[in-house]
């Protein structure tokens, strides 16, 4: 049997201000802290049973860093897909949220928009389900 994809980790400044956000861009509904202070977002309770039959996608974990703010391009980042919206609402959606635009060089004619988290992480939006 092959892994599963259980997390994602995204070391940061803030794990709760970064996880409320990326909470509220993916709806997910569930927030567990750790002692440490590090934050895992859901998008359901992970259960044991859950756990163990892998029947959940995967989920963000935030944990604080003290490299201080990031300094360069993500190596891996995050691209959504609106499903029940626009591409050019759901990124106003998001900005309202808190995410910024950035300019890494796409151009203009491009089917995605880059944006960034509160702590510069880069991510895409890309053309939804439902028209551009």
């Amino acid at each position: 049997m092959a892994s599963v994809w259980t997390e994602l980790l995204i070391d940061c400044e803030d794990p709760h201000r970064l996880a409320e956000f990326w909470r509220a861009v993916l709806g997910y509904a569930h927030i567990e802290e750790d002692k440490d202070g590090d934050v895992l977002i859901s998008d359901v309770a992970r259960t044991p049973e859950a756990r163990s039959s892998g029947a959940f996608p995967p989920a963000l974990l935030f944990q604080r860093v003290p490299d201080g703010p990031k300094k360069a391009k993500n190596r891996l980042h995050i691209d959504l897909t609106p499903n029940d919206r626009t591409r050019d609402a759901e990124v106003e959606r998001v900005l309202a949220l808190g995410a910024t635009r950035v300019d890494i060089g796409q151009g203009e004619k491009v089917s995605w928009t880059v944006l960034a988290d509160p702590e510069g992480n880069e991510f895409c939006v890309l053309r939804g389900y439902v028209g551009t």
